[in-house]
């Protein structure tokens, strides 16, 4: 009989969306006529933008000419778009980033769990707490863990605890990791790095031969000028660091799935023998092997973000967003709970009221008014007291969840 991979059962009963979902259908089966409201997975409501809509309708019309057909691309994607996007996402900002250096993918959670493929089973790898939940479930599956203690903490990790005592930025450790998975502007919490923050990182990173794994998918959200929106604005980071960026929060691309992960030549690793090996080749045979790349009507859909028209069209989204998300912190503000981010971030990451635990804060935001949440210990045992509410709405949701809060549940 056909063994499988163990380290499955190591995880948690459930994946947190899916469990969310479990209650969530429980629930409107229970109460048919209640009218829900999902500020919970960080879903976009808003149409992809015209610029983009546009550009992939007119792709759709290249595949039905012979002339213009498109069949297998590029594992890496076009030329055309990973060159729009080394010029305006990364050389605009002062970052050596080259377009062969650019990986177009179908989302950034997928990146983040495949990049484990180039990297041995032997790096001391560091996450923060609370976290985004891929980041950990990728390593148990790969192997890369031992078992989980009572606090769903994985024997084999090194835990970086998050909270309001250290203003949600993790202590650099004065053990040595080998891979360390930072994410700014921060799922859960909101919160955001500072040059010196990140600089800190990439210095230790390189003193130590570690690589930093650096999620930038909500790059986009930063309104404030002195926060890099790229781990490459900082010196030596080209030498240690690997980034991911999404179009599926700036511009909509959730059901479209469009990413990137730059992945710059001068990063090595050390093999077996002890030699450095480049791990842009590893990547680039990764993806060549195991993917046949994102659609070429999808990635003219991306291509148009950087037009003139795309531009301001997702400037558009992201304000809409940013809106959202200050509306929901300033009246779950009012209504007396203790609120952090949300200003250069779309999470707003609470601290649940009257020492609830985040799940029975879950059940009773549910329960009293309808509105879903994330439960703040499902993104790890630091998380446990706070809960994050997505700003990824409508307007009319967003504005009646927080009328439904003040009025049910103002503490």
């Amino acid at each position: 009989m056909a063994t499988i991979n163990d380290n499955y059962l190591k995880l948690k009963a459930g994946y947190l969306f899916p469990e969310i979902a479990r209650r969530v259908n429980a629930f409107a089966q229970a109460n048919p006529d209640a009218s829900i409201i999902k500020l919970g997975i960080g879903d976009v409501t808003e149409p992809l933008p015209e610029a983009c809509r546009t550009a992939m309708i007119k792709a759709v019309e290249d595949m039905g000419d012979r002339a213009t057909f498109k069949g297998y691309g590029p594992e890496q994607g076009y030329s055309w778009l990973r060159e729009k996007i080394a010029s305006h996402d990364f050389q605009s900002r002062g970052c050596e980033i080259e377009p062969e250096e650019i990986f177009i993918s179908d989302g950034s959670k997928c990146d983040n769990g495949n990049i484990l493929d180039i990297f041995g089973d032997n790096n001391t790898i560091a996450v923060t707490d609370p976290v985004y939940p891929v980041y950990v479930d990728t390593n148990v599956m790969a192997g890369n863990t031992g078992a989980a203690n009572d606090a769903g903490e994985f024997e084999g990790l090194v835990y970086l605890p998050v909270t309001a005592e250290n203003d949600f930025t993790a202590e650099i450790p004065s053990q040595k990791v080998d891979l360390i998975y930072l994410c700014f502007p921060n799922n859960p919490t909101g919160a955001t790095a500072s040059k010196d923050y990140l600089k800190a990182w990439v210095d230790y990173a390189n003193s130590h031969g570690s690589i930093i794994l650096f999620d930038a998918a909500y790059e986009a959200f930063i309104t404030d000028p002195s926060v890099p929106h790229s781990i490459y604005e900082i010196e030596g980071a080209r030498n240690c660091a690997i980034e991911f960026r999404s179009f599926s929060k700036n511009a909509g691309f959730t059901g479209t799935r469009c990413a990137l992960s730059v992945v710059p030549k001068t990063l090595t690793g050390k093999a077996a023998d002890g030699s450095d090996v480049e791990l842009w080749k590893l990547w680039n045979r990764r993806q060549s092997t195991k993917f046949n790349g994102v659609s070429y009507i999808v990635q003219r859909g991306a291509e148009a973000v950087y037009s003139e028209a795309g531009q301001a069209q997702i400037k558009g989204l992201v304000s809409f967003y940013l809106e959202n998300a200050k509306i929901i912190r300033e009246q779950l503000t009012a209504a007396g709970l203790t609120v952090y981010g949300g200003v250069n971030a779309p999470y707003i990451w609470l601290k649940t009221p009257n020492e609830l635990s985040s799940w029975d804060f879950f059940d009773k935001l549910l329960q009293m008014t309808n509105i879903v949440g994330t439960p703040g210990s499902g993104f790890g045992a630091a998380g446990e007291g706070y809960f994050r509410i997505s700003a990824f709405n409508s307007r009319e949701n967003v504005n009646e969840a927080m009328k439904r809060i003040m009025e049910k549940l103002k503490v």
